[in-house]
């Protein structure tokens, strides 16, 4: 790890730090306590054990910087020209439940835009890295968007709506004419990883509604610097804000826009 910023170097401390823990209390997870925020929304004593760990380690490298993170909210001053946001664990069903699919997400905004971004999955010991302009990186290894040009080629990620099911029947009605014209859509539980699925070529696309910060920032930022876009619904730029994204490799995201903007106003 010694290529990384120092930046990334603190982000990758707290995230492994996090991570150990996370595979530690895997071993017994009937024994970990799990309350409902709202519908089909968990958060266990793991995410907040995670969540306390990355911002104290945050803390003592940069107290003056802002945090916003799941649990907690907002930490720090609103006028801090650096802001981490995190999500110490994203994918906390599937880890509940045993599944593998899961990941600490950070991200740094330095006067509002999108400067480092790291993803760090602990049951595979993979490291996403990204630094505005330098490219993103696998466990040091470069990646980069696939070159699929033809829709009916692509594999597309997504994440079903189960939280916010405002947009349920748009987003079937979408998914099914993906389905139609793809080779195939693969939902697995995570978006930051599903992001990062994109950026190393394994999806060609993915799109999403109703996400928070959190949950796509680090990952937005590895998809566009190994060469992919990332918007929101309608092609714009607000969809750290609206939490409605669509992400492609720059061939497929117009057919990907196209397909949407029939559905969704």
């Amino acid at each position: 790890m010694a290529q990384l910023n120092p930046a990334l170097n603190t982000a990758f401390k707290a995230a492994r730090k996090a991570g150990d823990m996370m595979l530690r209390a895997a071993n017994n997870l009937s024994a970990i306590k799990v309350d409902s925020k709202s519908f089909n929304d968990f958060v266990s004593d793991v995410d907040r054990h995670a969540e306390s760990i990355i911002i104290d380690t945050i803390k003592e490298a940069y107290p003056h910087h802002r945090i916003v993170s799941e649990e907690t909210g907002v930490i720090g001053d609103e006028r801090a020209e650096f802001e981490w946001i995190i999500d110490p664990l994203d994918g906390t069903t599937n880890y509940l439940h045993g599944h593998p699919q899961y990941a600490i997400s950070m991200a740094l905004l330095e006067k509002g835009v999108l400067k480092e971004a790291l993803v760090y999955a602990p049951e595979r010991n993979d490291l996403y890295t990204a630094s505005r302009g330098q490219g993103a990186l696998l466990n040091d290894r470069r990646i980069r968007v696939s070159n699929r040009i033809e829709l009916n080629q692509c594999v597309i990620g997504t994440g079903f709506p189960v939280v916010d099911q405002s947009m349920l029947d748009q987003y079937f009605v979408i998914l099914k004419e993906f389905i139609q014209k793809t080779a195939g859509a693969r939902r697995e539980g995570a978006a930051s990883l599903d992001l990062c699925s994109l950026a190393s070529g394994r999806f060609d696309g993915f799109f999403e509604f109703n996400l928070n910060a959190w949950d796509i920032a680090a990952g937005a930022l590895i998809v566009q610097e190994a060469g992919g876009i990332v918007t929101d619904m309608q092609g714009e730029q607000t969809w750290l804000q609206t939490g409605n994204i669509v992400a492609a490799n720059p061939k497929i995201l117009a057919q990907m826009l196209r397909i949407i903007g029939k559905h969704v106003a």
